[in-house]
């Protein structure tokens, strides 16, 4: 498969049923990837990794049909349910695995061919720190769109490593051509990926503490918005965003810490809680550095803390498939940021 573009694949597949097709001269209209002969049929070619239901879906909503024309899905892997989707709607699948079938006007397909074998392509997405990044940066302006050399520059990382990410992105038909977000997918699956492991400890750092206490926390209460420091999470930074809810008078502060460094001198300056119902807050280190990077210092917060991006705010909340999911479902945050659950 590597070398092969889309369109040369399913010529290939084609070819083995002893159909002809070729690339579009100059006189075809734009979009058309290929066509059929003798009898004309233009074809228009769009690539994922998976296909399920949904992505077919959206795949149909945004490629119209045209007189003389019809979508052929091409994918490593098409469900059932996608399979019966495409052909009920006129259009096709190629299956990589080795199964091809097409809806047109004048030509009917539905035959196995030869599987593709191509080079081992990244498992999932978000694998790895580099994939949470990736995607995270993405969700956190979904409609911006960017390029692969831009985002390994904001986030630090190799231009290779970012492009393989966004590929397989691109596959899975979670963010379109320009990397901007589609739809609410990419949000769940980094929630998959989010991690919930907390230190309750003793006591709450507070600015008056002796700077003994308070410098090597890296707390970064100054110009919170262009330093690295603590960012304040889950229920009560929900709150400071207009989420409805309430919060008790002794709200246990739940933190995004910069690195381990900080977790251990926090633990060892405050002192763990002998239990979660003792605890005065919790810290965790933060997956992304944009966590700590990125943090919003809010006018109408009821509290003193940067609050963390309210992306990793929903990402928290989504972790709890009771009560967080229900405050997620009723809270939309304030104009500057978009919703992307």
């Amino acid at each position: 498969m590597e070398g092969m573009d889309n369109g040369d694949l399913v010529v290939d597949a084609l070819a083995q049923l002893g159909v002809e097709a070729r690339l579009p001269a100059g006189e075809h209209r734009c979009g058309i990837d290929l066509v059929i002969e003798p009898l004309g049929t233009q074809v228009q070619v769009k690539r994922r990794a998976l296909i399920t239901d949904d992505v077919a879906n959206r795949l149909l909503a945004d490629t119209p049909p045209s007189p003389g024309s019809v979508l052929l899905v091409v994918g490593d892997r098409v469900t059932e349910t996608a399979r019966r989707l495409l052909t009920i709607r006129g259009a096709g699948y190629y299956d990589l695995r080795g199964h091809l079938a097409l809806r047109s006007e004048n030509l009917v397909i539905d035959a196995s061919v030869e599987p593709v074998a191509g080079r081992a392509e990244r498992e999932h997405a978000l694998s790895g720190n580099v994939g949470l990044e990736v995607a995270t940066s993405l969700l956190m302006t979904p409609a911006a769109g960017t390029t692969v050399r831009a985002l390994a520059r904001t986030i630090g990382r190799s231009a290779s490593t970012v492009s393989e990410v966004l590929a397989s992105l691109r596959r899975d038909g979670l963010v379109d051509e320009r990397h901007r977000v589609e739809g609410t997918q990419l949000f769940w699956q980094v929630v998959d990926r989010w991690p919930a492991r907390r230190f309750y400890l003793a006591r709450l750092p507070v600015p008056g503490d002796a700077a003994a206490i308070t410098k090597p926390l890296r707390l970064g209460l100054d110009n919170a918005e262009t330093t690295t420091g603590w960012a304040l999470t889950d229920s009560a930074a929900a709150v400071a965003y207009g989420a409805p809810l309430a919060v008790r008078a002794e709200q246990l502060f739940d933190f995004f810490v910069p690195d381990q460094a900080v977790q251990r001198r926090a633990i060892a300056l405050l002192g763990a809680a002998a239990s979660t119902s003792q605890a005065r807050c919790a810290v965790r280190v933060a997956p992304v550095a944009a966590v700590c990077r990125q943090r919003v210092d809010a006018e109408t917060s009821p509290f003193e803390w940067p609050l963390a991006h309210p992306l990793f705010v929903a990402l928290d909340l989504a972790k709890d498939s009771g009560r967080g999911r229900e405050i997620l479902d009723a809270w939309t945050p304030p104009e500057r940021w978009t919703r992307v659950w």
